[in-house]
């Protein structure tokens, strides 16, 4: 009989190819043939699964796009027990890519990025990535604000201080771990630099 083949791995594994080529070469770089080459699969096959090149970088980017979605989803199952303040700062330091084993990770991201300012399709993804993000990190800082006005309630003076925008605060943040990415990668900050503005930014954001 022959051999079943795995569409959805194929995709996946020419997702990564994409990836590996866009860290070494750029976006300009990626071809359909080379992209077969790394993921060892034929030129038909990557066609069969994508039918442009256009298609096949949308589904690369999502593919980024989830596992870093995945890892944040991750972080907050572990630790279910956690405060939400917590929670949001692991959150965002898994979107900041600023850990060495997520460095090439952070390179092609950010050239997809930038190629989405130029790819109206690409940007599209883009958005649909940082709205879940920006949905998430809105969730933690509201229950955060609530943890903080249960604690007020409980004797803590607040000093009339105007309550949190989510929704605002959440932009703010997923703004900011973008810049820490870019900054990190080009050397303007060190990793550990970048989690200590981070780090500040979320006490200050956490104590209003």
């Amino acid at each position: 009989m022959p051999r079943q083949v795995d569409h959805a791995e194929r995709r996946r594994r020419i997702a990564d190819a994409v990836s590996e080529l866009a860290d070494e070469r750029g976006l300009e770089g990626v071809t359909l043939r080379d992209v077969a080459a790394r993921a060892e699969v034929s030129m038909g096959a990557v066609q069969r699964c994508f039918r442009t090149k256009e298609e096949m970088l949308v589904f690369a980017l999502g593919h980024i796009g989830e596992r870093i979605g995945g890892r944040v989803r991750a972080r907050l199952v572990r630790s279910p027990a956690q405060s939400a303040g917590t929670a949001l700062g692991h959150a965002a330091t898994e979107v900041a890519l600023l850990r060495e084993e997520h460095r090439a990770e952070a390179r092609v991201w950010l050239a997809f990025v930038a190629q989405a300012a130029v790819s109206e399709v690409l940007a599209g993804t883009v958005q649909a990535n940082y709205a879940a993000l920006e949905e998430s990190f809105a969730r933690l800082i509201e229950e955060a604000g609530a943890d903080a006005g249960r604690t007020a309630g409980a004797g803590t003076d607040t000093g009339g201080a105007a309550p949190l925008d989510p929704r605002r605060e959440a932009r703010a943040l997923l703004a900011l771990a973008d810049g820490l990415t870019t900054h990190v990668l080009i050397g303007h900050l060190t990793p550990r630099a970048a989690q200590d503005v981070l780090h500040a930014h979320l006490a200050r954001l956490l104590s209003q």
